[in-house]
């Protein structure tokens, strides 16, 4: 999982996030490796990241820590099922460097998939990093996440992420900006049989919120409704679907088993406060 480490700032409260750490924490949880590539400060919010991301159980030989530039932080709103945010850049994860000893550990593990996003890959030194990890593991199945934010999300950027993608996750309004800079349709299933032509995608899954998913995976497009929930706090609900769908691909499940599976990993999450909390299996049967 290669991006940023950051603290979400609510009005009343500060959590522990970033997409790429929300989505390894619920991919460890489904039973995945997960090596973490990011950085935090060596503040004081910094080393509170580092004790709090001890106990997660993921591989952490690549969490670096920065002196020059503070641990990030993202300001979110919450509007009913939307959350927006304000990041605060530049920030630790920013100073991200890989030298060839690190490039030849990662590529001596074959990781199975490489995780990327958006933001980090925003600034040119993000870009290069991500560049050289794709050009380094040649036969890694790369998981695009869009999670496109407000001044880190030019059309540039994203069309040549989806080029390098073999497995793409967005929402709705993703795709609705997607198609407006691509010409892929805006229809859910021409998007993503179109996506899978144009860019050769094994996989895409587009979130809907309450009202579940699309999806295409192993050339069967599903559209699955979500599952009724108290909803507490959609951040990492995404994210956490996103795990599961990795999960239901590297399982070889059937499209519309993956996309009842991640739904229901994903509502789990939102009815619950912050991007990572606990959970069991046991729940994720129970939640009806």
């Amino acid at each position: 999982m290669l991006g940023e480490v950051l603290w979400d700032i609510f009005p009343h409260a500060m959590r522990l996030g970033g997409a790429p750490l929300n989505f390894g924490v619920h991919a460890r949880r489904l039973g995945h490796p997960v090596c973490l590539l990011s950085a935090v400060g060596s503040d004081d919010p910094g080393r509170k990241a580092l004790e709090q991301i001890a106990a997660l159980q993921l591989d952490t030989r690549f969490l670096q820590t920065s002196s020059a530039l503070p641990t990030g932080t993202a300001s979110v709103e919450l509007i009913g099922e939307r959350a927006t945010f304000k990041i605060h850049r530049p920030a630790a994860y920013d100073a991200i460097g890989l030298a060839e000893g690190d490039i030849a550990q990662l590529r001596a593990g074959m990781p199975a998939w490489l995780y990327y996003g958006t933001l980090f890959a925003a600034t040119p030194q993000g870009r290069a990093v991500l560049e050289r990890l794709l050009d380094a593991l040649a036969t890694t199945v790369r998981f695009y996440d869009l999670n496109l934010r407000p001044g880190f999300d030019s059309p540039d950027l994203v069309n040549a992420l989806l080029e390098r993608a073999n497995v793409v996750k967005l929402n709705e309004e993703e795709l609705e900006r997607v198609h407006g800079f691509t010409g892929l349709p805006s229809s859910l299933e021409a998007f993503c049989r179109e996506g899978v032509r144009r860019y050769g995608w094994h996989a895409v899954a587009v979130t809907r919120g309450s009202r579940g998913c699309a999806l295409l995976a192993h050339g069967q497009y599903i559209e699955a409704e979500g599952f009724a929930i108290d909803a507490v706090d959609p951040v990492g609900a995404g994210d956490a679907f996103g795990a599961a769908f990795m999960h239901g691909l590297s399982s070889k499940w059937p499209a519309s088993e993956i996309a009842a599976f991640a739904n229901r990993v994903g509502a789990l999450v939102a009815s619950r406060d912050g991007a990572i909390p606990d959970w069991t299996m046991d729940e994720l049967v129970q939640l009806s």
